[in-house]
């Protein structure tokens, strides 16, 4: 008898990608270039988009999504005609931290309503171990009527796609696998290595697979925090964080972790999928979550520091016209879901103070619908006491002391508050040009 897999190869089964976003397009591309593909998104009007060849999410261009042979589809009963679905759906984070299993929740019953027997279900969304097993094939099987392990079966293979990397790729990160049986395993790891340069690593059981991913952000997550926590330390013996970094940076065995605002929807969100479970079987986590009240509350910080920059340079508070360069939750890419940015917006009011928010690479539209965010053009920001360079587009890189300048108000540089969170900028250069610099 033929595998799944021969039958895909030979284009004779195909596979459908279910989520069709940062992490879901890539994948979608990469496996048409191979095999036939069926892409669907719930969302009919970015449907539209990929059949006109435009990419909202810039992770593969307009050019490769014209190129591309996936058929691309708003209609969920074309999932009927595929084998081996990929459910690459985001998993939020609700107001108080809790997991939002809604999108996986809601996909599963996409897919269950449109199951065929002898499929293979793999889920790449972020979750904490048992979710797989013990949520989405109940659903599965619901809404299906068939039988899991019998009918069809399941896999996880979690996603490593960095938004808006264009060097660390779908194609070119080792990518973790793992099935329900032997058998799964070894078709999802097939499967994906027709795409995957890097080749796979056979996760013993999909709790492992699910484990290994929520900790890889949370990893990063307490790097960064404790880099926060040491920049907050600094700042308040007057010392530079960065010059400290570069320093110790010297030794062969440090860290290269810098402070900086945790946004996006991995590193400050599968931590708490992490501590939510732990906390259901009776422990509290500690330094997990001491780490994300660090992050969670930078935003705050740097507003007040904007602040105190401020007073310090005798600039009235109830007026003050305040500037930020950058929205995004990381630079050079579109996304602006649970960016810490908003953060920094949102206490500057608490003080009074409307900042004007300018970034050619964010996504307008979804920043005014989640946010109710309109954007400044970058020409009109002028006149203004202080400007924070937030994020490190590429569009920022070359900005000039004098392209600062036509962004403040005229006059002495000692009332010019520069706020740099990333430390592009050169400090001596702008605190020699007597400007009040202040950064992480």
């Amino acid at each position: 008898m033929m595998g799944l897999y021969e039958k895909i190869v030979n284009g004779e089964e195909k596979i459908a990608l279910v989520g069709l976003g940062y992490v879901g397009m890539p994948i979608a591309v990469a496996f048409s270039k191979k095999v036939k593909v069926i892409g669907y998104d719930l969302n009919a009007k970015k449907i539209e988009q990929y059949k006109n060849g435009i990419d909202p999410t810039n992770e593969v261009g307009g050019d490769a999504v014209k190129a591309c042979s996936v058929e691309f589809t708003a209609d969920e009963t074309k999932l009927r005609e595929a084998k081996f679905h990929i459910v690459a759906v985001p998993t939020p984070v609700n107001g108080d931290h809790t997991p939002d299993l809604t999108p996986v929740e809601g996909a599963s019953e996409t897919v269950g309503r449109n199951l065929t027997k002898g499929s293979v279900v793999v889920y790449e969304s972020t979750v904490y171990p048992g979710v797989t097993e013990d949520i989405c094939v109940p659903i599965l099987e619901r809404e299906s009527g068939l039988k899991c392990g019998v009918d069809f079966k399941v896999g996880y293979s979690p996603e490593r796609i960095n938004p808006g990397d264009k060097v660390h790729r779908l194609e070119t990160i080792t990518k973790i696998v793992s099935g329900m049986d032997e058998e799964t395993l070894d078709t999802v790891a097939k499967v994906y290595e027709l795409v995957v340069e890097a080749g796979v690593h056979r996760a013993e059981s999909i709790k492992v697979a699910e484990a290994a991913k929520v900790i890889e952000n949370s990893q990063r997550d307490i790097n960064i925090a404790f880099m926060n926590e040491l920049s907050i330390i600094f700042n308040k013996m007057g010392i530079d964080t960065q010059s400290v970094l570069k320093a110790a940076g010297t030794k062969w065995n440090f860290l290269k972790f810098y402070p900086g605002l945790v946004g996006g929807h991995c590193i400050g969100v599968d931590p708490y999928y992490l501590t939510y479970k732990a906390e259901e079987l009776g422990y509290h986590s500690q330094i997990i979550l001491s780490g994300r009240r660090i992050n969670d509350d930078m935003g705050k910080y740097v507003a007040e520091n904007v602040v105190k920059k401020l007073i310090a340079a005798d600039v009235s508070i109830k007026n003050a016209k305040v500037a930020i360069l950058g929205f995004t939750f990381k630079e050079n890419c579109p996304d602006t879901r649970n960016t810490k940015i908003i953060d920094i917006y949102k206490e500057l009011k608490e003080y009074g103070i409307t900042a004007a928010i300018a970034d050619p690479t964010a996504d307008s539209d979804e920043a005014k619908r989640l946010y109710g965010v309109e954007f400044a053009d970058m020409a009109s920001i002028t006149g203004c006491d202080a400007v924070v360079l937030a994020v490190a587009h590429d569009a920022f890189q070359n900005l000039s002391q004098a392209d600062f300048d036509k962004m403040f108000k005229p006059g002495d540089n000692g009332q010019k508050v520069l706020v740099d969170i990333k430390g592009l900028l050169d400090r001596k250069q702008y605190e020699a040009a007597g400007y009040k610099y202040w950064r992480l």
